[in-house]
Order: C-alpha cells, then structure tokens, then sequence
C-alpha cells in the first residue's frame, strides 16, 4: 500500500516521467531496520525431515535412535579389489611436488601427492620397454592437504612416510625501480 501511494505522488510532481516509473515496485512488503520487530514476525512452518523420508528409512532411523555411532578408522583394503601382494607391506610416499622447471607459473603447485615404492622391474625382450607386473606403481593420487593423504593411507591400510621439502626459497620482495637505482651495491654493470 506504501508503494501505491509513493508511485502515486511521484506522478502528482513530475507528470512527464509516468513511463520511467515501470522499475518501482508495486508489492506490499516494508523492509526495516528494527530487530525485534524482525525477530517476532512469523516464518513459514519448519517441515519435519521424516515426512520427506522413506518408510523404510524412518524404520531404520527409529532403531538406531538409541545407539551411538563412534567415528573410528576403518580398514577397507579388503574390498578395494587390489590383490594382497600389492597391498600388504607396502610404503607410500606423501610428498609435495616440486614447481615445473620449464614454466613460470605456479598453477599445478600448492598440493600433495602420493605414490608407491617401486617393486621389480624388468627390460622387455620384445621391444626392450621397461615392464613390470605391479598395477599400482605408476598411480599418483593428489590431495588438498597432507592430512588427506594421511588419512586415504590409513584407511586402505598402507604404511606411509612423509617426504618434507628440504629446500625452502626464501621471498626477496623486487620492484621495478630497482633496475634505475643509482647506487654501488645494486648497480648493475651493462658492459
């Protein structure tokens, strides 16, 4: 009603922009900036979340109501598929890679990967490639964090170890204006 009446006096004062007004809203709603008249106005009923469930479901959730569920590591390297050879004694190695030497930018870095140790190898006789039986040799996987990949290897049950980069650069701020500073100690020779 508010808006009806302001749209109505905006015509009364300017005639001439009767067209321009199509982007003042007609609706009845009044913003406030009062809390607690926010905090008493009604909202739409919450809908319970097991009217929206499976009878099945709800079944289910009415049994389990009294129970407590203990988030524990859980081994699940006896249903990846992986045969055991593969799986029992080896080492992972959580690594962070290092930037790609032949480009400059730094997208592909900030991650951590993991690969496994490498089992026998051989020379193929047919056409002399390297060969080997091991199916998880040239898998990497990368994570977010090394926490992630921690965790993956505890849960598939590998032995693992952290590969810490040694070689920390240190950040030496450069401006532009140093190539033009008239000074001994960072003067650059040009012959």
């Amino acid at each position: 009603m508010a808006s009806i009446i302001l749209r109505s006096r905006a015509l009364q004062k300017c005639p001439s922009l009767k067209w321009s007004l199509a982007s003042i809203s007609t609706t009845s709603s009044r913003q406030s900036d009062d809390v607690s008249k926010a905090l008493n106005q009604k909202e739409a009923p919450q809908i319970n979340d097991l009217a929206l469930l499976n009878p099945e479901e709800v079944e289910q959730r009415k049994r389990l109501q009294g129970y407590i569920t203990v988030d524990a590591t859980t081994d699940i390297s006896c249903v990846t598929g992986v045969p055991e050879e593969h799986v029992k004694e080896r080492l992972v190695r959580i690594y962070e890679p290092s930037k790609n030497a032949m480009q400059s930018g730094t997208d592909n870095t900030g991650h951590w990967e993991m690969d496994f140790d490498t089992r026998e190898r051989w020379e193929n006789p047919l056409m002399g490639w390297c060969s080997t039986g091991d199916p998880l040799s040239n898998m990497k996987l990368q994570f977010s964090s090394k926490e992630d990949a921690i965790q993956y290897c505890e849960k598939n049950g590998w032995q693992w170890y952290v590969q810490e980069s040694s070689f920390e650069k240190p950040f030496k701020p450069k401006s532009y204006g140093i190539n033009f500073a008239w000074n001994k100690r960072t003067r650059v020779s040009t012959k």
